[in-house]
């Protein structure tokens, strides 16, 4: 090791010791952990962890991973995870490259033509990304945009301008007697996921969608645009899938088995359940521009005003003076062979109890944020766990790093692998994910309420390039956690968000119940999905020293370090009962406002208070862990498995937890108790009923499973 190596590691366990501040010297003695008897022997091999993870080696990753467009599926893409594989491999992981055949669609052409009512033509496009002086954008291999699952077709139609596409502009637009049948509606992104946007304008008759970005969201309205600054430029263009996530994830042939090399075409069901059939065309603003400046008739309701110069229409549909469009989607959909890459570490005392984390590592062009970013910062956590394996340590729990293939497309790549081992991940105790790991300085997590606590704790241990620990940072600004349309936790200390869906941790929570967690590095970031994604973006905006890659692999590795040695489980579900007695209440009064006076809540109020007064027992027993804990660790874990139902959720059974989905409506901010929000949400009080029913038992069931000890 060398004196910077040394130094390195007295630093790390200094803060592992105690986080630094003005006020007082770093303790000499590690504290009290969660999860540990004794937390000394692990505070050095965290240390030791701490010390390795290289700002100037993430940066060379990601270089690397980024020198060229790899859209899943794709010869580029096959590349990259030939890379990760023998990243894992050099650091001990036993490797392996795990392939799966899917239905994905890629371009053959997409067009756009605007005319007035004059048949003047407005516009021709997707007009080509550019700006001055980006180096990676003429690269021949960039691919037009154009929306993963989108239907193929020619269609003809004039425009609807219907804001973000929510269920409520929806209904505005029905107010207001304009009818979208057979007509293309035009959207901005924002408000909810573009899959959902197209699922509710084909449910309302339209006959194509056209979604762009406008400068309000993520343009020159926030700032400088690229090149000059982090924000989207006028050419630039947000791919991405229209699949219908909520309904289900991964391959939309195979639901609910692995989409195997040699699983036969038979088994197979038809795509469209879950993929739109209409077209849907992603463009960039200055190719909206014309097509709304155009439109006339009634002027938008109050918020649906965007940031171009000019008065927004809803469109004279049905009149002389409306704007036509033409669009042409032409899709090649095959099933294609995608690569997941799997590296394990064999656990030495509880191997069939997995700590998995994962990354996908498919992007739509470079991807230098999302997801190479995560990527980067992964392998820099495999090379400090590697430095351990070197020096004899070996985990008490197996560790599982995984790399993922086409999660771009509809989280395609971990769904299939969850699906495959469903039955062993009974016994996983946690799911680490990271996606977007680094657009700026400013730390973020999701997680279900029972490891929020655990990520306040370990983020104490973690350096942060700002000074002090990533904690004290994250804590210092109530703006740096992802967006939650829950209520408030109530909870003391820095904000953990709640788990809704769009990334890799859907499967691993929502189908097969293992806790999972979500962590990122946010910042201004108006290049999402775009050919700008790329190194020269990052370098000069995101992290241009690449110490926030540093910071995310330390985080990162340490999540898999600590819940894989830990002698209980670190899961705190007295914070995860009392917050679904929270839940309930709020589901309540959502019931009388909508005039759902008779449901009956008693019952499954009384079961989350079982739930928590069982939870607090467990709890007297993980803060004094001692002997052999394993009757304790099994029933903490399968606790989270109790919230699952086999049945599903009314009309989505592939999503089974009754605490935690994603919005039908909105697809990636999460709905509590979905199964009877959504029953109220929709009026039917005898679904309502029904779901309370399952609710309660699901809680019943988590309280019996917690109370095992007399």
């Amino acid at each position: 090791m060398t004196q910077y190596k040394q130094l390195a590691s007295i630093f790390m366990l200094a803060l592992i010791a105690g986080p630094l501040s003005a006020q007082s010297a770093p303790q000499t003695t590690p504290p009290a952990v969660f999860g540990y008897a004794d937390f000394a022997a692990q505070a050095k091999v965290e240390a030791t962890f701490l010390a390795v993870p290289d700002a100037g080696l993430a940066g060379q990753h990601l270089k690397t991973l980024t020198a060229e467009p790899h859209l899943a599926a794709t010869p580029e893409d096959r590349k990259t995870a030939e890379y990760v594989a023998r990243k894992f491999r050099a650091a001990g992981l036993d490797t392996e490259i795990v392939p799966y055949r899917v239905l994905l669609n890629q371009p053959t052409e997409v067009r756009v033509e605007a005319r007035d009512a004059a048949g003047r033509l407005l516009m021709t496009g997707p007009t080509r990304e550019h700006v001055p002086g980006d180096p990676y954008q003429d690269d021949p291999r960039v691919v037009m945009p154009f929306n993963g699952s989108s239907g193929s077709g020619d269609v003809t139609a004039e425009v609807v301008y219907a804001n973000y596409c929510r269920i409520e502009d929806f209904d505005q637009l029905a107010a207001l007697h304009i009818s979208l049948h057979g007509k293309v509606v035009l959207c901005r992104y924002g408000g909810n996921f573009r899959g959902v946007k197209v699922y509710i304008a084909e449910q309302r008759g339209a006959a194509g969608v056209l979604i762009y970005s406008d400068p309000q969201d993520d343009g020159y309205f926030k700032g400088d645009a690229y090149p000059f600054g982090p924000w989207r430029p006028d050419t630039g263009v947000q791919r991405g899938s229209v699949q219908y996530l909520f309904k289900y994830s991964g391959d939309p042939e195979t639901p609910g088995m692995a989409s195997t090399l040699d699983l036969p075409d038979s088994a197979r069901i038809s795509p469209y359940s879950n993929q739109p059939r209409i077209i849907s065309i992603p463009i960039s603003y200055r190719d909206a521009s014309p097509i709304l400046q155009a439109l006339k008739g009634p002027g938008v309701p109050q918020g649906w005003q965007g940031a171009l110069p000019f008065r927004y229409h809803l469109g004279q549909t049905g009149a002389a003076d409306g704007v036509t469009v033409h669009l042409v989607s032409k899709q090649d959909y095959q099933r294609r062979i995608i690569w997941d890459v799997i590296g394990k570490i064999p656990g030495t005392q509880y191997p069939d109890e997995w700590v998995v984390a994962g990354n996908h590592r498919d992007a739509w062009v470079y991807g230098a944020v999302d997801p190479s970013s995560g990527t980067a910062a992964t392998l820099e956590s495999v090379h400090g766990i590697g430095a351990l394996l070197k020096q004899g340590w070996r985990p008490k729990r197996t560790i599982v790093l995984c790399s993922w293939d086409a999660e771009e497309e509809g989280l395609i790549g971990s769904t299939e692998w969850v699906e495959q081992h469903a039955q062993t991940l009974q016994r996983a105790v946690a799911y680490f994910n990271m996606d977007v790991a680094v657009a700026g300085p400013d730390f973020s997590a999701s997680a279900v309420p029972s490891l929020k606590q655990f990520i306040r704790e370990l983020t104490r241990s973690v350096p942060s390039p700002a000074g002090g620990t990533v904690y004290q940072q994250w804590n210092s600004s109530s703006d740096k956690h992802r967006a939650s349309s829950l209520p408030p936790s109530g909870a003391d200390g820095a904000q953990v968000g709640d788990l809704g869906s769009g990334s890799d941790f859907t499967p691993f929570l929502q189908h097969v119940g293992v806790p999972s967690t979500d962590i990122g590095s946010d910042g201004p970031y108006g290049v999402y999905h775009s050919v700008f994604d790329n190194f020269a973006w990052y370098t000069q905006n995101a992290d241009p020293n690449f110490a926030y890659l540093q910071e995310m692999a330390r985080v990162f590795g340490l999540e898999a370090l600590r819940m894989a040695d830990a002698d209980v489980l670190p899961y705190d579900y007295v914070t995860y009962a009392r917050g679904i007695s929270t839940y309930i209440e709020t589901v309540k009064r959502k019931a009388l406002d909508a005039g759902l006076v008779t449901l009956d809540f008693a019952p499954a109020q009384a079961a989350a208070s079982r739930l928590t007064a069982a939870a607090q027992k467990a709890h007297s027993l993980q803060m004094a862990p001692s002997g052999d804990m394993s009757k304790l660790n099994l029933a903490l874990r399968q606790t989270e498995t109790a919230f699952i139902s086999a049945p599903g959720l009314p009309n989505r059974p592939w999503y089974r937890h009754t605490i935690y989905a994603p919005g039908e409506f909105t697809g990636y901010a999460a709905v509590v108790i979905p199964g009877v929000s959504e029953a109220i949400d929709a009026r039917n009080s005898t679904l309502a009923t029904q779901q309370l029913i399952v609710l309660a038992q699901a809680l019943d069931r988590a309280a019996h499973t917690l109370d095992f000890l007399p």
